[in-house]
């Protein structure tokens, strides 16, 4: 047969190919797949309460050594506090001392004075009387340079804070509530006073 005697029939359309999955569809065969351990997610937070831990431990370091530090300035404050107060204690009784050395010291003359006295003891009653007298205002001298000198109490208007009242009697010479008689002189005055006077005081009849 001549191929003008051949069938020009067209043969059977050839199966239109599978239409593409829609965007974000699975095609076939894309189920859910098995995940193995390594592969599985973080569950949510996990990261967040790693950097809190990470951040809570470090604040708690910085808390000790803040701590520590403190604790160790006030050892050394407590340290300082005992040094200056041993030295202040050395100081004042190196003060006390040197005091109660000097007071001494100006009290020797009175002594040798009384010494000089009791070796001319058979002399002229009259020239040991003289001696007394002499060793008694050197004493008195002293004691005013210290800052206690001797109060003159007689005739003034009685004081407790200065005065203590031995006796009273009348006198009608003297106002009445006033030293006729001085038993012990006083010495010093104010803040200053190294003791009262011992007197008598007037009364009224």
């Amino acid at each position: 047969m001549s191929e003008q005697g051949r069938s020009t029939e067209p043969g059977p359309e050839p199966a239109p190919a599978p239409a593409a999955n829609p965007p974000g569809q699975p095609g076939p065969g894309s189920g859910p797949q098995p995940r193995g351990a390594d592969s599985r997610p973080e569950p949510d937070g996990a990261g967040a309460d790693e950097d809190s831990s990470t951040a809570a431990m470090g604040a708690a370091e910085a808390a000790a050594a803040r701590i520590a530090w403190l604790e160790d300035q006030r050892l050394r404050a407590l340290a300082d506090l005992d040094n200056l107060r041993k030295r202040c204690a050395s100081q004042v009784s190196g003060a006390r001392a040197e005091t109660r050395a000097e007071v001494a010291r100006r009290w020797l003359p009175v002594i040798d004075n009384l010494e000089r006295a009791l070796a001319h003891a058979q002399a002229d009653p009259g020239s040991i009387i003289e001696g007394v007298r002499a060793v008694r205002d050197q004493a008195e001298s002293i004691l005013a340079g210290l800052g206690f000198p001797r109060r003159e109490d007689l005739g003034a208007r009685f004081d407790p804070a200065r005065h203590e009242a031995v006796a009273s009697r009348p006198d009608p010479q003297a106002p009445d509530g006033s030293v006729v008689e001085v038993v012990l002189p006083g010495y010093g005055d104010g803040s200053g006073q190294l003791r009262p006077a011992q007197v008598v005081v007037s009364r009224a009849d």
